[in-house]
């Protein structure tokens, strides 16, 4: 099952060969043809047609998108083929083998110029102004050319193997063989904003038409068209249905006496990455429920005079679907500072004791990474980066203070969103941290450890989750930072929302227990997560 939100009503998009209608988004297929030929590699688009090229029998042929009809067939100016680009009515056509560019004009059949090319391995290209972009297997840079005769211009890191390259007139597209993934990537600086899944397992050629992106894939010889951008903010997909037990076990050893004991169980809600399949129910019945000053709701547990031996036991079960949800940002529908409601920057851009917005390093270092940056998504993004490249995941059971884990260099994942919201509140981006039961691996499993992140706000998508501790906090590319922000898997129940200390559940998450005694007192906690897959009739 798949949920999607616009912003706006689209209309109804007839898929061509297709069996369904539906609403598309980002990455769906709208369209698709079989290729003309074998081995399909390069693809570019003149403003009318595209162009297909054959890998092994040096052949170019012109295609109407319209309905994939081949109009013409051109013997290309080499023997083998792989990139392809168009500028200026004619063909920028790649041979590997030779390591060359040739302009080719389609118009007469001659070729006008050849230039050699850069990196081990060239596979793609794609024109952006008067420019080429060049990208290649096993090559970890996109290089920047000169039509003119191949000269480099700038370079940025290649988010993986490439295979394929657009330009859509903001940002580059690369074509992951290996991933099986289309990348939105910043031509300036090499960042991966967005992930897409390619429609076959051999994606190559990639052109972009004004509107959607079209894609050749190797391994199915065929043509796919395919949506970029329709206004869709976020969709849910791959719902996965559990049960989850959520207990607090509180005894006394003794030998003194529990006066009170108060225990609190975050209760969750709807939200775009989960669907409550009826109330959560609750054994015993709680003395109460409460509500803090972050609109979090906990079931309230109050007892007196827990004797030694004692013991508390306070659980909460839930049915719920969990959804894999992915939000496809682009920053330029992405608002400034001043674009926040000034009742968000009220409340959550306060300081508290685990964050130091006010610190002396932390307002440096917030100043520092984000200069004069006024888009919220590269904001968000700059410091993310910063967090992920200075902090690596280190769990010892306390939580320190978010100066000092940044200077330390190690935190836990809750220690990771504190650094976080407070780097983002001292730039003046409100941020908040949401807490989880997690699905560990198989759907029958027991979760001890939990798992908090942070959410940002950004003007015209709202709260967004970003984790910097995914992974551990060790990202290895720019496609897996980009895959950590707007984006969760299926398998996190969220129960708390919080942005601070909580009148109820303190600097906790999930749970939280408080209690007071009389004379020499041991009291020990537990507490898990149960989960079980749902099987509903």
């Amino acid at each position: 099952m798949r949920f999607h939100h616009a912003f706006f009503p689209s209309p109804m998009v007839f898929l061509l060969l297709l069996s369904s209608i539906a609403q598309a988004a980002p990455g769906d297929v709208v369209a698709k043809f079989a290729a003309p030929c074998r081995h399909p590699t390069g693809l570019a688009f003149d403003g009318k047609s595209l162009w297909l090229a054959d890998h092994h029998s040096g052949r170019l042929f012109e295609i109407d998108p319209k309905d994939g009809r081949v109009l013409r067939k051109l013997k290309a100016p080499c023997f083998t083929i792989s990139g392809l680009a168009h500028a200026d009515g004619c063909l920028y056509v790649l041979d590997p083998d030779v390591k060359k560019v040739f302009r080719f004009n389609p118009a007469t059949g001659i070729t006008e110029n050849e230039f050699p090319t850069q990196g081990e391995y060239p596979e793609a290209l794609a024109v952006q102004g008067k420019d080429l972009w060049l990208g290649g297997y096993k090559t970890p840079r996109l290089f920047r050319l000169s039509t003119e005769d191949g000269t480099r211009i700038d370079q940025v890191t290649s988010p993986g193997s490439c295979h394929g390259l657009a330009f859509d007139g903001r940002y580059l597209w690369v074509a992951d063989r290996m991933a099986d993934k289309l990348y939105m990537v910043c031509p300036k600086n090499g960042d991966v904003i967005l992930a897409i899944d390619s429609p076959g397992k051999f994606p190559r050629g990639l052109a972009f038409d004004g509107t959607y992106l079209w894609n050749v894939d190797y391994q199915t010889d065929t043509l796919y068209k395919i949506v970029r951008d329709d206004g869709t903010p976020w969709v849910a997909t791959q719902g996965n249905k559990e049960k989850l037990e959520l207990v607090e076990e509180v005894r006394n050893l003794g030998p003194g006496l529990v006066t009170s004991a108060d225990v609190y169980l975050a209760v969750p809600r709807d939200l775009p990455n989960q669907k409550l399949l009826g109330a959560a129910t609750f054994t015993p019945e709680p003395t109460d429920f409460v509500t803090d000053q972050w609109g979090q709701k906990s079931a309230h547990y109050h007892v007196a005079d827990l004797p030694p031996g004692g013991k508390i036991t306070a659980k909460m079960e839930v049915d719920a679907e969990l959804f894999t949800i992915r939000y496809y940002l682009f920053p330029e529908r992405v608002g400034t500072l001043a674009d926040v409601p000034q009742a968000l920057k009220d409340r959550y851009l306060r300081d508290g004791s685990k964050f130091g917005v006010g610190d002396e390093f932390v307002c440096k270092t917030a100043r520092q990474v984000v200069g004069k940056e006024p888009n919220c998504y590269w904001i968000a993004r700059k410091l993310f980066d910063h967090v992920t490249d200075k902090i690596h995941y280190h769990l010892d059971g306390v939580w320190d203070i978010a100066p000092t884990v940044l200077k330390r260099g190690s935190g836990s994942c809750s220690e990771f969103s504190f650094v976080y919201i407070a780097l983002c509140r001292a730039a003046g981006l409100p941020a908040r941290y949401v807490g989880s039961v997690v699905v560990r691996g198989d759907d029958a499993s027991t979760d001890k450890v939990y798992h908090r992140w942070p959410e940002v706000f950004l003007p015209g998508y709202g709260w967004v989750p970003v984790d910097p501790s995914a992974v551990g906090g060790g990202f290895r590319s720019t496609a897996a930072k980009a895959d950590a922000i707007g984006h969760l898997q299926n398998r996190y129940l969220i129960t708390t929302i919080g942005g601070g200390a909580s009148e109820h559940l303190d600097w906790e998450y999930n749970i939280n227990t408080r209690w007071q005694y009389r004379g020499p007192c041991r009291v020990e906690t537990t507490r898990y997560g149960e989960w079980e897959p749902l099987r509903l009739p």
